[in-house]
């Protein structure tokens, strides 16, 4: 129940994409693009119509369910450099200085938090009672020993006066 989306090859570093990509990473779908509508960065606009895209590819792929009822979240998002585009700028003295344009990918992994199934109960009684193979019998508990046996007497007053102290603050909170 995910779709995912891909924005290559953006010309801008990949710093100040991740800036605000952390701003949305593992948000609710509606609340990541009320904030990304109201974010003055350009990247914030290429990010929001990314998003958009992922999810009209959720969309397509779960024609059936209906979105309100999905309640979608953003699952992935990555930001990774992409190609460098080397220049070079003069400089004094007949030098050259190199320039460094930047660009990046955004990934984008929208999924479904919960569906809604009306018209199919599930039979959770049935499932419980058939047995399975690799089921083992549970364990029984192990028993506590008594103070004098697993632990000094230092170790026992300092459990009794711990569950005094436990039962004194449950007390004033009635």
């Amino acid at each position: 129940m995910e779709a995912q989306a891909y924005l290559r090859n953006v010309p801008v570093s990949a710093r100040k994409m991740r800036m605000v990509a952390d701003l949305v990473r593992g948000e609710r779908v509606g609340h990541a693009l009320a904030l990304l509508r109201f974010q003055k960065s350009p990247n914030a606009q290429r990010l929001e119509k990314l998003l958009l895209s992922a999810v009209a590819n959720w969309q397509a792929h779960h024609e059936k369910e209906k979105m309100e009822e999905a309640d979608l979240c953003i699952k992935t998002i990555q930001v990774n450099s992409g190609r460098i585009l080397k220049r070079f700028r003069p400089a004094p003295q007949g030098r050259a200085h190199r320039i460094r344009k930047r660009s990046h990918h955004v990934y984008v992994c929208v999924r479904a938090l919960a569906t809604k199934k009306e018209n199919a109960p599930e039979d959770t009684a049935s499932k419980e009672k058939e047995p399975q193979e690799n089921q083992t019998a549970p364990q029984p508990k192990a028993k506590a020993l008594p103070a004098a046996q697993g632990a000094s007497k230092a170790g026992a007053k300092k459990n009794t006066a711990a569950k005094a102290s436990v039962k004194k603050v449950a007390q004033e909170k009635k």
